[in-house]
């Protein structure tokens, strides 16, 4: 298993260094500039935009674009408390595990993943839609 860390950015790999499992984005993390942390392949994209005072997005809207997603990708802001989050590979072994506090960020890319609230916690959850339940879902192991 690899982690790479650079100042507040980590991507944890499966055994073999080759697939991102997951993409943390921690609290204290404060680029210079607008910098985004995923792949063009993934179907969730990760970044953190930066704007001076006085800076503007101009209205816009998003056109209907038809988009094939094959896995589900979530990403999870931690609002409050601390959560140990159990990372596993491909092959449902267990790779590694993170502890998240208050402000940090998990793009849950790939593998599979569980969680131990170590504190009462709160979390804000983002993924593709819209969920079909557990059966169609999601595979408990």
């Amino acid at each position: 298993m690899l982690t790479e860390t650079t100042l507040g950015v980590e991507v944890i790999f499966d055994k073999d260094n080759t697939i991102p499992i997951c993409h943390i984005i921690r609290a204290g993390y404060a680029p210079e500039n607008t910098e985004f942390f995923t792949p063009g392949n993934y179907s969730q994209q990760l970044g953190i935009i930066k704007y001076p005072k006085g800076g503007s997005i101009k209205p816009h809207y998003h056109n209907k674009v038809v988009r094939e997603v094959h896995f589900t990708q979530e990403v999870l802001v931690i609002r409050k408390g601390k959560v140990k989050v159990n990372l596993f590979d491909h092959e449902l072994q267990y790779i590694t595990h993170v502890v998240l506090s208050r402000g940090d960020v998990i793009l849950l890319a790939s593998g599979g993943h569980g969680f131990e609230m170590l504190e009462d916690s709160e979390m804000l959850e983002v993924k593709q839609g819209p969920y079909n339940g557990v059966q169609a879902d999601k595979t408990h192991f």
